[in-house]
């Protein structure tokens, strides 16, 4: 085949490639040949079809499926001989086509790719980090152990013997009520409830709804007028006056269980002092999370900061679109940070552009090193990321499995961010790593990077998950007076498709 380089402009390649029709026609009347040897057409015998019907027949077809290859294989030699790295595929344009309906003809087309940059390791040991630690202490313990107790007490009725001589529900108790919301005196759609247990001073319910309550006792009947927020989920009540015909049926308080050996058997510890053992490790286990963190953020800022190569642009409009997408997203819902909300487009353009290229650099860059140092992903690896990714959906693991087993590309977004974790310590290993104990305030007070290669999920911020209280009221329904509260938890940030997988 001919070559002409027809551009050389930074990592920009572009070529016009010549395939002789000699070739094309060789290769096209040698797959016809071996389609008539097993042809079976009525009226002739197998192998036996003349080679103008074949070619009538089934030319079309093997003419496209010739050029296809000839296109791919040309372009792989293209590749090969002139040891050309592509960041992304190769864009193909044909120029000549040779139908194969009549004299041969040269096949000829353009090829332009965008090659990845020639990358140098950086001298690990140069980079100069600290490694921030913090332990748990026996307060923190005694907090989460008395957060947990909170999460896991109970409604207990208030004796009738102590409702004597005083009023109805104080601040602090909890009513039973049944409840019936109306609107110009006709009850609206989900506002009516049964059983609602509403704790006086919790601020859980709509302003003014639980403050008129106080005094009440069982048995007693109260219409109280309130005013849904504003901001209120259904539409159709925000901001809107309301009443509510409300019948109380029974003052009870929350008792605290007490920190012993029969609390802890409730949460399935043996005794007390396992379970303190095991909510100090998992308090650990955060801050050693948080602190692995903090350096690799640290890391990678050192890495950016020796990633002094052009990066594809192709990759870096990749990126940047797969970001934008959730700005606009975040900015349509409403869900912009605040810094975000005062910039006009074109500097939130610009800014997310920056944070594209960055990622795009840093990805290249751990691939890199990766490779150079035969950092790769093992079978075992993959089994534990799909098991654990399964595990995120409960009832539905099996499902999950089989998911990623069908479809391999799935699998394959798993890699990347063990890919990098992995590189991320073998940097580590080599670099100047100093270590500092700071309190887990100073630990948490670290200001974040948010433009990693791949990024990570926030920290969970509990540390013993609980049953809710026996007794507590369920999620309200979206007309009840009821406000709720958004579930507490670490939300996982999306990873950046492809940083650190890219070949």
């Amino acid at each position: 085949m001919q070559v002409t380089e027809t551009l050389s402009e930074g990592l920009k390649r572009g070529f016009t490639v010549v395939v002789p029709g000699a070739d094309i026609e060789s290769r096209r009347a040698a797959r016809l040949t071996d389609l008539s040897k097993t042809l079976r057409l009525p009226g002739f015998r197998p192998g036996k079809v003349p080679m103008p019907l074949v070619r009538q027949r089934y030319g079309t077809a093997v003419n496209a499926e010739v050029l296809e290859e000839s296109v791919s294989e040309a372009t792989q030699n293209l590749l090969s001989e002139r040891r050309l790295r592509p960041a992304l595929q190769p864009k193909i344009d044909l120029v000549n086509l040779d139908t194969g309906t009549g004299t041969a003809q040269d096949l000829e087309f353009k090829v332009e790719l965008e090659l990845l940059p020639d990358i140098a390791s950086p001298d690990f040991s140069q980079i100069e980090l600290t490694r921030h630690k913090s332990e748990a202490t026996t307060e923190m313990v005694d907090k989460q152990m008395a957060t947990i107790a909170e999460r896991n007490r109970e409604l207990v009725e208030v004796p009738a013997s102590e409702l004597e001589g005083r009023g109805g529900a104080e601040n602090g108790e909890a009513l039973t009520i049944d409840f019936v919301g109306k609107m110009d005196g006709t009850p609206f759609p989900n506002g009516s409830g049964t059983d609602a247990v509403v704790e006086l001073g919790a601020g859980t319910f709509i302003p003014g709804f639980a403050e008129q309550l106080e005094g009440m006792k069982s048995g007693e009947t109260r219409t109280i007028e309130v005013v849904f927020p504003a901001e209120y989920g259904n539409k159709d009540l925000a901001g809107k006056a309301a009443t509510f015909d409300v019948t109380a049926k029974r003052l009870s308080r929350f008792v605290v269980p007490a920190l012993d050996d029969a609390f802890a058997q409730k949460l399935a510890f043996d005794d007390l002092a396992e379970m303190r053992s095991s909510v100090q490790r998992r308090i650990q286990a955060d801050l050693d999370g948080i602190a692995r963190l903090r350096i690799k953020r640290q890391l990678l800022d050192a890495l950016a900061n020796r990633a002094n190569f052009p990066a594809p642009q192709g990759l870096v409009d990749q990126e940047f679109n797969q970001i934008w997408q959730r700005v606009e997203a975040e900015r349509k819902e409403g869900r912009l940070d605040q810094d975000d909300k005062d910039k006009d487009e074109e500097t939130l353009r610009a800014d997310y552009q920056a944070i594209a290229e960055r990622r795009v650099r840093l990805g290249l860059l751990l691939t890199e090193i990766g490779q150079a140092n035969n950092i790769t992903v093992g079978d075992d690896e993959m089994t534990r990321a799909m098991r654990m990714e399964a595990a995120r959906y409960p009832g539905q693991e099996v499902q999950m499995l089989d998911l990623f087993r069908k479809y391999p590309r799935a699998a394959e977004q798993l890699r990347g961010p063990i890919f990098e974790d992995k590189v991320i310590d073998f940097v580590l290993e080599l670099a100047k790593v100093t270590d500092q104990t700071v309190t887990a305030e100073e630990l948490a007070d670290e200001p974040p990077v948010p433009d990693a290669p791949v990024a990570e999920a926030k920290p969970t911020e509990g540390v013993a998950e609980t049953q809710p209280a026996e007794g507590a009221a369920e999620s309200p329904s979206e007309g009840s007076p009821s406000e709720g509260s958004p579930s507490e938890g670490a939300e996982a940030a999306r990873p950046a498709e492809g940083a650190a997988t890219i070949s």
